[in-house]
C-alpha cells in the first residue's frame, strides 16, 4: 500500500498497557491511525517481565484491547506482535507496517526491556542482563529510528519521540527498591535521551522534529498489580498515564511543538502549564 498523505500513522511501541497504551489512544483522538507494537496481543499472555527477578504472571492490558479503543474512536488500529529483544521480530513489524499502511510519520520509542537486572545494584548485575537491558532500551529504539528516519527525511515531516526518564540525570534517593532505581536501567535511559540532540544536529532543518519526554513517576498496571508502588510513592511525585500521552499527541500534531524540538519534556509541568487536559 502506498503512502496516503491525507492521513498521519504513529508507530507506538509498549502500546499494550501503561503509558503507551494511553498515548496511543490520545494520537488516535488528534486523527493518527496508529500501529500498535507489544508482545502482548490478547489478555492473559505470560511474558518476563520482573525488574529484579524473574516474574512470567500475566498483567492487564494487551494490543487488541487497545486497538478496540482506538477504531472505538473511529480511527484504524494495526496491532503487531513485537519483542525488543528480538531484532527479527523489530523490521518483521516494521515490514508489516510499510506494506499494510505505506509510512510512519511519528515513532515514539516508548517500549523498554521488562526482566531481570533492571533494578539489580551493581555487584548483583551480569553481563547477560546489561546486554538485554540495552538490547531493550537503547539499540531496539536507535534501529527504529534508523528505519523510520530516512522516509521521514525524504517527505521532510515527521516526529521521533524517546521517552527517558530523571534517573537519567539525577542521582537516586536510596538504592533500588527502596525509592530509588537501578544502574543498567537509568544509564540506559541516559543514552536515549542523548539520542535526540544528536539527531537535531545532524537534521536540523529537515522538517523532522525531534522530542524527549520524562512523564515523571506514572504509577502502571505492571507496579499496580506487582506490589511495587510502595518503593516510589514516598520519593517521587506522580500522575495517571493520560498526563504523558497528552504531552504526546501534543508534540505530535500541535504546530506550536516545533518551538520545543529538540528539547526534554518533563511532561507532568508541561501538561499543567500548557493545560493539554483541558482541551
Amino acid at each position: 500500500m502506498s503512502g496516503n498523505l491525507e492521513r498521519k500513522v504513529a508507530f507506538v511501541t509498549g502500546a499494550s498497557r501503561g503509558i503507551g497504551k494511553q498515548a496511543a489512544i490520545a494520537l488516535a483522538a488528534r486523527g493518527f491511525d496508529v500501529v500498535l507494537a507489544a508482545r502482548s496481543m490478547e489478555e492473559g499472555e505470560r511474558h518476563e517481565r520482573g525488574a529484579d527477578n524473574s516474574d512470567t504472571s500475566p498483567v492487564s492490558g494487551s494490543l487488541l484491547g487497545t486497538a478496540a479503543q482506538i477504531e472505538a474512536l473511529g480511527r484504524r488500529a494495526l496491532p503487531i506482535r513485537l519483542d525488543l529483544l528480538d531484532t527479527a521480530s523489530i523490521e518483521q513489524a516494521l515490514a508489516t507496517t510499510f506494506e499494510q499502511w505505506g509510512q510512519i510519520d511519528l515513532l515514539l520509542n516508548n517500549g523498554i526491556y521488562q526482566g531481570p537486572g533492571t533494578m539489580k545494584p551493581v555487584l548483583e548485575l551480569t553481563g547477560e542482563m546489561v546486554h538485554k537491558i540495552y538490547q531493550g532500551n537503547v539499540f531496539a529504539p536507535l534501529l527504529l529510528v534508523q528505519r523510520c528516519l530516512p522516509a521521514m527525511l525524504a517527505r521532510n515531516s515527521g516526529c521521533i519521540i524517546n521517552m527517558v526518564s530523571n534517573s537519567a540525570t539525577t542521582d537516586p534517593p536510596a538504592p533500588a527498591g527502596a525509592g530509588g532505581w537501578g544502574f543498567a536501567y537509568s544509564s540506559t535511559k541516559a543514552a536515549l535521551m542523548r539520542m535526540v540532540g544528536v539527531l537535531h544536529a545532524e537534521h536540523r532543518d529537515s522538517g523532522v522534529h525531534f522530542f524527549n519526554v520524562d512523564p515523571g513517576f506514572v504509577p502502571t498496571e505492571n507496579m499496580r498489580e506487582k506490589g511495587l508502588m510502595g518503593d516510589f510513592t514516598e520519593t517521587s511525585g506522580n500522575a495517571p498515564a493520560t498526563v504523558p500521552a497528552a504531552v504526546i499527541a501534543w508534540l505530535a500534531s500541535a504546530p506550536e511543538a516545533a518551538a520545543h524540538n529538540a528539547q526534554t519534556i518533563c511532561a507532568q509541568p508541561f501538561c499543567v502549564e500548557h493545560r493539554l487536559l483541558d482541551e
